[in-house]
């Protein structure tokens, strides 16, 4: 009889720990999973802020994920951290992720975020009116090798100019362009590879010149100016989440397209929210004129850019593109 009470004991006590084990476990498919989302306070990246602000994200991902926002101040260091996981995907330029992407970094394009948005402009005072002008002069880019630089680059050195870094006359410094305006003031660049809306910001604040027009630089209204990215690991492993997440930004570029007015309004106060300064409106609505919004990307576009940056050498080898597109979310 003891014996019995006693195995009763142990099957019991199995059932509960089973049960146990298995509340444990529906429990944890409810848990929250946190994603994070990064760009950069450009133009170009005003699909983030739109979505940010319609909580777009939050309504495609669903209420078990939380969703984060990081901003980066250049394409360097966006890519690290998509390589660390500390961002799951977002949007950058397409010069940094084709170089990392030819050092072995993991990671795809998904999608585009816009097309034009670089301008070439000078300081006023510098005596440069035209492209003929820049030739030993000193310019400024976001970072060496940066979509903007290869643009800037790539268009002077078809007319026979180029930097010191190759063996040219130009000088060049790296500075975020939020930035520029004071650079120009205190004279110590004379040219700036800007990305809209600072671009139109310097033409207003600092009466720059535009040099070269966005329908003039290099790939300026072919080449996706911001691409939205993610590892293959987490197209090939989560791809359901990064399906919704490509929802929730072609929503965004969907919503710019049906409504520039308010978009011009939420870009504004996402730019101010991130640099702290607060761009008139009218300068929105002109670097507005030079920006289209797309999600739609144009490979071979990107493949001829990536050839651009490695006839400049910032890429040490001709670039290998295989794997580096995936157009599957956006189809």
């Amino acid at each position: 009889m003891k014996l019995k009470k006693y195995l009763g004991f142990i099957i019991l006590g199995s059932m509960l720990l089973l049960a146990a084990c298995g509340s444990n476990n529906s429990s944890s498919s409810d848990k929250e999973q946190t994603v994070t989302i990064g760009y950069f306070p450009n133009l170009n990246h005003a699909p983030a802020m739109v979505a940010k602000q319609k909580e777009m994200y939050e309504d495609h991902l669903g209420e078990n994920v939380n969703v984060e926002y990081r901003t980066f101040p250049d394409g360097s260091t966006f890519m690290k951290a998509l390589a660390t996981d500390e961002i799951q995907g977002g949007i950058v330029g397409p010069g940094p992720a084709i170089n990392n992407f030819i050092s072995g970094v993991d990671v795809q394009i998904i999608g585009a975020s816009s097309t034009g948005g670089t301008v070439i402009v000078s300081r006023e005072g510098s005596g440069i009116k035209s492209w003929e002008d820049i030739e030993g002069k000193t310019f400024i880019s976001p970072r060496v090798g940066c979509t903007h630089d290869v643009q800037f680059e790539t268009f002077m050195k078809d007319k026979g100019i180029t930097s010191e870094r190759i063996g040219g006359s130009m000088k060049h410094v790296t500075g975020e362009p939020a930035n520029y305006q004071s650079m120009f003031e205190n004279e110590s660049v004379d040219v700036a590879t800007a990305p809209e809306p600072w671009a139109s910001v310097l033409e207003k604040e600092a009466n720059a010149n535009v040099v070269v027009p966005t329908s003039e630089v290099a790939f300026g209204e072919t080449l996706p100016a911001a691409v939205f990215v993610t590892s293959s690991d987490m197209a090939e492993n989560n791809g359901d989440l990064i399906q919704k997440m490509m929802d929730a930004h072609k929503e965004a570029v969907s919503y710019i397209q049906d409504n520039p007015d308010e978009a011009v309004d939420i870009t504004i106060e996402g730019i101010k929210d991130i640099t702290g300064q607060e761009l008139e409106k009218s300068v929105i609505e002109n670097a507005w004129t030079r920006t289209n919004f797309t999600y739609k990307v144009d490979e071979n576009v990107i493949k001829e850019f990536g050839n651009a940056s490695y006839d400049l050498q910032f890429l040490k080898e001709k670039p290998d593109f295989e794997g580096f597109v995936n157009q599957s979310f956006i189809n």
